[in-house]
Parts: C-alpha cells; structure tokens; sequence
C-alpha cells in the first residue's frame, strides 16, 4: 500500500471511517485513567460508564499514546500520515514525532499538529485522503495539506470545565468564571490553545452568537463541510445545525458523537464546531 493516515482518538473517529482498499487507516488511541481504571479510548469504550466514574472521583487523567503504537504501523505503507491533537494540549504530537525519528525511513512520514481537536482532524483526515485519490505526489500533499490546516476554525461550548481547569488546559480563572456564573463563555482554538472568545449570557444566546461568528468568517461556504462533536448534546448540536442552514450555505454539515478522550474534557452537554 502507498498511504495510510494514522490519527489519534481525540479526532472522534471510529476505526472504519475509511473503507478504501487504497488508503490505510487507523485510529491510535489515547487513554483516560480514573480511580486506577484505565480507559482506552477505543471503539468499545463505554463512554457512560467512564463519565460516572470519573464524576464519583477525586484523581482522574488522560494520557497519550506510547511512539511504539504508530512506529509499529508505518511498515504498512509507503508514506504514512499522522493528524493528531493540538501539541500544546497533548504529548500526541511529540510522540508521533520520536516515532517518525525511530523510523529507518523517516523521509517517509509526515506528521500533522491539527492546531486543534475533533472535527478539525476530521476534517484535515478527509482532505489527505482527497488529496491522495487525486494522485498528488506526496510531497504536495504535504504541502497543501498545511495550507489547508491552517484555515481551520474550531469553536466550543461546555457546561462543564472541571476537567479542562484540573489537568491544566484551562486557566482557574477563566474555569471559574465558566462554571460559578450565567456566563456562557465562547471558546475557540488559536494557535493550537484555548482562548475565551466571547462571554454570552445564556445557553440559547451563546449558541445563537456562535452561529454569527461563523457566518461572519466568510460569505460563502458553498464548498466547505462544517462538523459539530457532541457529548450527550444531540438535541443542542441539531439546533445549531438548523440555525447554521438557514444562515450560511456549507457544503455539508455533520452531526457526531465525541468519544472518550474529547467527552472526558468537554463533558456532558459539551459542543465543538470546526469548519
């Protein structure tokens, strides 16, 4: 096999996103540890049972994947792809990175700080596999594929931010602000850290500024796909789903669950939006 894209499970991707017998595929899992229980963030976790343990304790973490589990894989392709969470929230980046200098033919894989989380891999993971079907040389595709991460927008909003504040993603302050008042704090992802965008009064005005502040990124989305993560918020992502379509004219917009690691940070009711 030519190319095969690694990603890690922050990206919210299960293991059979992509079915192409040209294109190799795997989802690198990272680890949630809580009360001496690890959690692999794999196809099979129980999200629920995980959230309910962690709210009844008092230590809990994440943790990123060992260089061994992507070195192990780049034998099976010629040119590997690794997209994996914003380096400055993760030692994801960093790992595949010794993984790639352990490698005999380290010329032969590129790996991929997404700046960001969630639908921003996901979306950078369909752009590589684009960009391989239209047979682009891999030295292109390197090329344009930083072009393309780089005009990525990642929003949030959550309802919780005790795990963000704990485990250091999030300053003290800010958490505080976030949980003790009406505030509605508007996140976004700049230059692969949490900044607090705006302060919104209510859950229903903030998902209405958040709609405006990305229809106010461009005129036409026409050709762009837009992706909402979500835990245990489906009933709030259709809404801003249905308030985006009748305001911005996206290409696509895909509605997911978020799997362990991006539920473990967001929590309950939690919402991330990348375009």
């Amino acid at each position: 096999m030519k190319y095969q894209i690694l990603v890690d499970s922050a990206s919210d991707l299960m293991s059979d996103y992509i079915k192409d017998e040209n294109i190799g595929f795997k989802v690198i899992p990272l680890t949630i540890n809580v009360n001496n229980n690890e959690y692999v963030d794999n196809d099979s976790l129980d999200i629920d049972k995980m959230l309910t343990d962690m709210h009844s304790s008092k230590k809990s973490s994440s943790a990123c994947p060992a260089p061994q589990s992507f070195l192990q894989e780049f034998d099976n392709a010629e040119y590997t792809f690794i997209v994996t969470i914003t380096a400055k929230l993760s030692g994801c980046y960093n790992a595949a990175c010794v993984a790639k200098n352990s490698y005999a033919k380290p010329e032969n894989v590129f790996v991929i700080d997404s700046k960001a989380v969630s639908g921003t891999e996901i979306l950078i993971v369909d752009k590589l596999a684009e960009l391989i079907r239209e047979g682009l040389s891999y030295e292109k595709i390197c090329e344009e594929i930083i072009a393309y991460r780089d005009k990525k927008n990642l929003y949030f909003i959550l309802q919780k931010f005790d795990n963000l504040v704990n485990n250091g993603r999030m300053s003290k302050i800010a958490g505080l602000i976030a949980s003790k008042l009406v505030i509605r704090p508007i996140c976004i992802a700049y230059e692969g850290e949490i900044k607090m965008a705006k302060k919104i009064i209510g859950i229903k005005n903030a998902f209405s500024k958040l709609v405006q502040m990305i229809c106010e990124k461009a005129k036409d989305f026409s050709k762009e796909t837009l992706i909402i993560t979500h835990c245990y918020a489906e009933e709030e992502a259709k809404y801003i789903k249905d308030d985006l379509e009748k305001k911005c004219n996206f290409k696509e917009i895909r509605i997911l669950p978020m799997r362990g690691l991006c539920s473990y940070y967001a929590l309950e009711k939690g919402i991330i939006v990348c375009h």
